[in-house]
């Protein structure tokens, strides 16, 4: 039986509403917060608490006097944020995110001068100088309509609602889910989605269990905030949340609301209660310092989508902040590595590392220098800072880089490693500024050695902050020493357990070897037995020449095979993409041309041009022509590399061909494509590049459970191998980092279970040869 309407309130939205009252938010009943608006249902801005707080905290110095900015003004700061025009969700956000922190520009005549000052809606260096309330039942009219929707809470900062809040009772089926539900809703155009112009963080919460994202999230990217309070606050918080309700707060609370019992909210008032996932939430993001920081610092719009930070890239920022500022006796700063493992945002950590850098009061003339390994790497950085309105200027050349470390006008620099050789070398570039934070991604690979030392003797004083995705191996310690020592590690299994990455499901899988005569016409006569005479005779053609190819060249046929029947049986016609790993450039050229022929699959080539040898090991001249062939073809058809590379990743990334793409070495580190789902490895992979290339498809994306890694090369040993890094790390750092294998599963151990899973309980053969363990492939598995 449904509970009642007062009760069902009792459980989760009177305890929030309660405890946010405790946190410094004054109540708001339903009724007040319309009579604020102007009695207008369909504005959401508090109009009356708006222009009060405007005036009472805005002032102008001027000639060393104080005047109040002029009522004309203050009225026109109301309107500038009233009118915001509507270009739809996000691009009006960001316009009115841009207003609440840089604040209006107003001219005013002062002493018979007319100049421009500078009006700020929020005080965001001195949280106590705010107006903070909650109301609830926040009563919106939709767009175009008389009807109405009522978000549970909204928290409002100096009368702009910051915080929107659905509130479910814990015994209905996936309450999270539903709050989260009804919050992507409400943001839609024919909904309210004027009140989410100016929300900053939203939530979902029920008593045991709370999520929070931004605005315009979808569903599987809400998060789970993780926070282990010291001593005093959870002293701090448990107090708040059993301190009585006074007479007026209950008062308030059940004035003209039917629901609330004043009996219950009296006797609620009374009894000492534990604290809740619900409180933990609500104390971590919603008090009134956390909750400015957060908007303020840690939120940030990237290529079109808004993200507010996850507790692991707020909490590192922290500690990096609490670090630096630190100063030796030589005015140098102590450095350090994070370890965040891959997919977990450490780009984005940067960037809003560097924000913060940018506003911390005790340090002037900071300069910012991010440093990558690849080129490729280094646009990735460069983009990510430039989306997310960060104004970066790219080295072109060492001595472009040069020139950007002596003038002292470029606030934020990125660069590849390389160019700091001809900046020492050459240009002779010594830069003592202590103010200079350099930031160096996947810091385990060539920043260290001689590169770094060319890095430390430019710029000597310099903070040097290392990122990494994988773990530093223990006879590579002076990497994490040299450095500074570790600051912060995010391990694989907590990004899974906090689903910022999803788990890894591993296949070995075996194709027969045999190349002789009639082993081939065996495999034919098996991968061919559900066909048709004629589409029998159509394949045959294909593989009219397979008794002429070589060893080499029957196995890449083989494995072509299995994986275009594989991707063409499970993954064909989803969403999802694949990459398939080759040994070299003529390799991944032939698996192309077999892919075309059995043609159940599109597929694209992405190697590099063929004077570098990357990747190769033994080529013939004949395997260099074929490269040559195909490469003068590329660049007759895109122009030049660059184009090539861009136009094919950008293809993978959002059209729907190709469907795999074929690599030796690019795109297995620093690679984010959320739709690259399957990883087919035809080459042996070792430590760190193992460790990365697996992490290419452990991206979330709608709808997508797991990443798979298909393996023909017998990597499960080098994958064990690779687990061990993460467990030495805890050998020098007493934190502990667990195991990378509590992210990853065998389907052979499983493949009962997973089969049921992805089949819909259906007892299915799976298709494929099973390997010496039994591990099989799940029959249509990303196919939901």
């Amino acid at each position: 039986m449904a509970l009642p309407s007062f009760q069902e309130k009792l459980i989760s939205q009177l305890p929030a509403v309660a405890l946010l009252q405790n946190l410094g938010y004054e109540y708001l009943s339903p009724e007040k917060a319309v009579e604020a608006r102007g009695d207008r249902r369909g504005s959401v801005l508090l109009d009356k608490i708006l222009t009060e707080q405007l005036r009472r905290q805005n002032a102008i110095l001027f000639r060393g006097r104080t005047y109040p900015f002029s009522e004309g003004n203050i009225l026109a700061a109301v309107q500038a944020l009233k009118d915001i025009v509507d270009d739809g969700l996000l691009p009006t956000n960001e316009k009115a995110y841009d207003l609440l922190c840089m604040g209006k520009s107003l001219q005013q005549s002062i002493e018979g001068d007319t100049k421009s000052f500078q009006l700020n809606y929020i005080d965001w260096e001195h949280p106590e100088n705010n107006a903070y309330h909650v109301t609830e039942e926040f009563v919106v009219e939709r767009s175009g309509s008389q009807e109405t929707r009522r978000p549970d809470i909204v928290l409002f900062v100096n009368g702009i609602p910051l915080v929107v809040m659905e509130c479910k009772r814990p015994d209905l089926k996936d309450p999270i889910g539903q709050a989260v539900s009804q919050q992507i809703r409400n943001q839609q155009q024919d909904q309210i989605p004027r009140l989410f112009f100016y929300s900053q963080l939203l939530l979902a919460v029920s008593k045991n269990e709370a999520s929070y994202a931004t605005v315009g999230t979808p569903a599987k990217f809400w998060s789970v905030w993780k926070e282990e309070f010291g001593e005093r606050d959870l002293a701090d918080l448990k107090a708040k949340v059993n301190l009585p309700l006074s007479e007026r707060q209950i008062d308030r609370i059940c004035a003209s609301r039917e629901f609330w019992v004043r009996e219950h909210v009296e006797s609620y008032g009374r009894l000492e209660r534990r604290v809740t996932p619900q409180d933990r939430a609500l104390y971590s993001l919603c008090r009134r310092d956390r909750l400015l920081e957060l908007a303020g610092r840690f939120m940030l719009f990237d290529a079109g989508e808004k993200k507010v930070a996850r507790h692991q890239q707020y909490f590192c920022v922290k500690k990096i902040l609490d670090r630096v500022r630190r100063t030796r006796r030589d005015g140098s700063r102590q450095g350090g590595i994070v370890w965040h493992t891959q997919g977990s945002g450490k780009s984005l950590t940067m960037v809003m590392l560097a924000e913060a850098l940018a506003l911390e009061r005790s340090i002037d003339d900071y300069r910012i220098v991010l440093v990558t390994d690849r080129v490729d790497l280094d646009d990735q950085i460069y983009k990510t800072f430039h989306h997310c309105g960060a104004q970066p200027v790219q080295a072109k050349t060492g001595k472009h880089l040069g020139r950007l470390l002596r003038d002292d006008n470029a606030r934020i620099i990125t660069t590849v490693i390389d160019k700091f050789e001809l900046a020492v070398g050459k240009a002779g570039v010594r830069n003592e500024n202590p103010n200079i934070f350099v930031l160096v991604d996947e810091s385990h690979r060539g920043q260290f050695g001689e590169l770094h030392a060319k890095m430390k003797l430019a710029l000597p004083n310099a903070c040097f902050i290392g990122f990494t995705g994988t773990p530093v191996m223990k006879k590579d310690r002076s990497t994490i020493d040299r450095f500074g020592g570790l600051i912060d590690a995010y391990t694989l299994e907590q990004a899974v357990q906090d689903k910022a990455v999803l788990p890894l499901l591993y296949e070995g899988r075996h194709v027969d070897q045999k190349v002789d005569t009639e082993a081939v016409d065996d495999w034919f006569e098996r991968i061919t037995a559900p066909l048709t005479d004629q589409q029998k005779g159509d394949l045959k053609r294909k593989f009219s020449s397979s008794d002429q190819l070589n060893k080499a060249e029957q196995k890449v046929m083989r494995i072509a095979w299995d994986v275009s029947e594989h991707f063409h049986d499970n993954w064909r016609f989803t969403p999802y993409k694949a990459q398939l790993v080759a040994q070299d450039k003529a390799t991944a050229l032939l698996y192309k041309r077999f892919l075309d022929e059995f043609d159940m699959v599109g597929s694209e080539v992405l190697i590099s041009g063929p004077d570098d040898r990357e990747g190769e090991t033994d080529v013939h001249e004949e395997s260099r022509d074929v490269i040559k062939v195909f490469w003068k073809k590329m660049m007759a058809k895109y122009g030049s590399e660059k184009e090539y590379n861009r136009q094919i990743i950008s293809a993978f990334k959002t059209a729907e061909a190709p469907e795999i793409i074929i690599v030796v070495d690019k795109l297995l580190t620093g690679f984010d494509a959320p739709r690259n789902t399957v990883l087919y490895l035809t080459r042996r992979l070792k430590s760190h590049t193992l460790l990365q290339a697996i992490a290419r498809v452990n991206r979330l994306y709608e709808g997508k459970d797991f990443g798979y890694v298909i393996d023909y090369r017998g990597v499960l040993q080098n994958l064990n191998e690779a687990f061990d890094l993460y467990g030495q790390l805890a050998e020098f750092e007493s934190e502990g980092i667990d195991d990378l294998a509590q992210g990853l599963t065998d389907v052979g151990s499983e493949s009962r279970k997973l089969r049921q899973r992805h089949s819909g309980e259906r007892d299915v053969q799976p298709r494929g040869v099973a390997d010496d363990a039994g591990d099989v492939v799940p029959h249509g598995a990303g196919a939901e």
